[in-house]
């Protein structure tokens, strides 16, 4: 791939002034051949193939990342769900508790103790090569729950509150599915635990869960990436974001039309996405293994200069979540997702806008403010990639509410054939209008009301919400 100079020097401006960065470089490890009747001789595959396969990982990062002079922000892992590759020594054991409750299965420990073996040895690779996150600890479960996939979802909790480096991750919904309730209940009820065992940090555990409708299996950004079956044994994915760059276009056009700024998103996007692509081939070159996708996402950080909020506050919205919020954030994603296609064939995992409320320091200054409130921002997620992310809200929110909110994320996923997640946050101990500090790229953000009107008789039903029609397309 060859750059003029001028796009050269214009590709370094955009280093040095407007926050663009790779954010991540994310190998996928398939550990299907490492599950063995025997947990422990299983986990000692999973180390050895992922401290092997990842060896190089950190240091071909750093290589890449002083030649180019690129900041790449993260090197991540990203494993085959490990509800999959636990379920040979986990088959045998029965369900434990009901599907609408964590229940004592956790609480008394033993029920986790398989799970929890696994998420050790995941945190302890994660630690010999070095990188910053590994995500996996993840169950596929829109169809249904094996013995194994609830034992994953009860230990995460513990998995989560014990380890620093470990994610989590559920698809509890699909299109061709519909929504699994009682897989919801069981997720909600997770995030709850989870944010309980780490009140000192603010229910920081909860940070590292999302839960999915239409999981990619190629998504390199955490906490949801993990290793789809559907993927080559061993390969490199590559995040790039640069909210910051396209706030930094459409500033150039104060008074253009809509359709002249989407054209302008769009080229610019083609030129952070080319970016991407030569630095998977890179990578991939130098590692020896498959070439994956690059995942052209707008990811803001807590910086000032690098929030997509900041980008709708250019097109001429006062705040985000001001009225035309949503139709602003369909022309910026439409155009990104265009520019991305025509700069790279392997464009794939999320590639859009993402809307964590810690992480954007403009989007936490609206919802403060009352502007951007959880409502909006859910109408909002009808059109970007991710859904209700980095959400702080009220630690005594129930278990049914947290079950209803995700259960009204996954429909809109579901129903629009789109990829949608949760992650949000019960903050222990903070009600609406206080602060919590998490720290690094997951920033602050205020504590947003949640609806107090239950949905209690709702979500304790059960069983499973109907696919649409429209999921019959054989």
């Amino acid at each position: 791939m060859l750059f003029s100079p001028f796009e050269i020097e214009e590709t370094l401006r955009m280093f040095s002034e407007e926050n663009l960065d790779v954010r991540t470089i994310t190998m996928g490890i398939n550990l299907l051949d490492c599950a063995d009747s025997d947990p422990r001789r299983a986990a000692g595959r999973v180390y050895d193939k992922i401290t092997r396969s990842a060896a190089r990982l950190t240091e071909v990062g750093a290589q890449i990342e002083a030649e180019l002079g690129v900041p790449i922000i993260n090197r991540r892992i990203a494993v085959t769900p490990i509800s999959m590759v636990a379920g040979a020594s986990l088959s045998g054991s029965a369900r434990a508790g009901s599907a609408s409750t964590m229940g004592p299965a956790v609480a008394g420990g033993r029920a986790a103790d398989g799970p929890l073996l696994f998420a050790e040895t995941l945190e302890r690779a994660a630690q010999e090569v070095g990188v910053d996150f590994l995500g996996g600890f993840s169950a596929l479960v829109h169809r249904g729950l094996t013995p194994a996939d609830e034992r994953v979802i009860r230990a995460i909790p513990a998995a989560l509150s014990t380890t620093d480096k470990v994610c989590a991750s559920l698809n509890v919904a699909s299109s061709r599915a519909g929504i699994n309730m009682d897989a919801v209940q069981l997720a909600a009820g997770a995030i709850k635990e989870a944010a309980d065992r780490t009140r000192d940090r603010g229910g920081f555990a909860a940070s590292r869960l999302v839960v999915f409708a239409n999981a990619p299996e190629d998504n390199p950004f955490m906490a949801g990436a993990f290793h789809g079956p559907g993927n080559p044994d061993t390969v490199v994915h590559v995040g790039v974001s640069g909210p910051g760059v396209v706030q930094s276009a459409v500033r150039q056009y104060p008074d253009a039309s809509l359709d002249t700024l989407a054209e302008a998103i769009k080229k610019t996007a083609f030129k952070i996405t080319r970016l991407g692509q030569l630095v998977v081939d890179m990578a991939a070159d130098r590692l020896g293994v498959e070439r994956g996708i690059v995942d052209l996402s707008l990811a803001p950080t807590p910086a000032v200069g690098d929030s997509v909020a900041r980008i709708l506050e250019e097109m001429g919205l006062e705040m985000a979540g001001a009225p035309g919020s949503t139709a602003a954030l369909a022309l910026l994603n439409n155009a990104v997702k265009k520019g991305g296609l025509m700069a790279s064939s392997r464009v794939g995992g999320l590639s859009g806008s993402f809307l964590p409320v810690s992480e954007d320091e403009a989007m936490a200054r609206a919802a403060e403010q009352g502007v951007l409130t959880l409502e909006k921002l859910e109408a909002m997620t009808a059109i970007c990639s991710v859904g209700l992310d980095m959400i702080a809200v009220p630690g005594d929110t129930s278990v049914d509410t947290l079950s209803g909110i995700i259960a009204d994320e996954m429909a809109i996923g579901v129903m629009n054939h789109k990829t949608t997640a949760v992650r949000i946050i019960p903050v222990p101990g903070k009600g609406a209008g206080e602060w919590v500090e998490f720290g690094g790229l997951l920033g602050r953000a205020p504590v947003m009301p949640v609806n107090r009107a239950s949905c209690t008789g709702f979500v304790r039903r059960g069983g499973l919400i109907p696919a649409p029609v429209t999921s019959f397309r054989n």
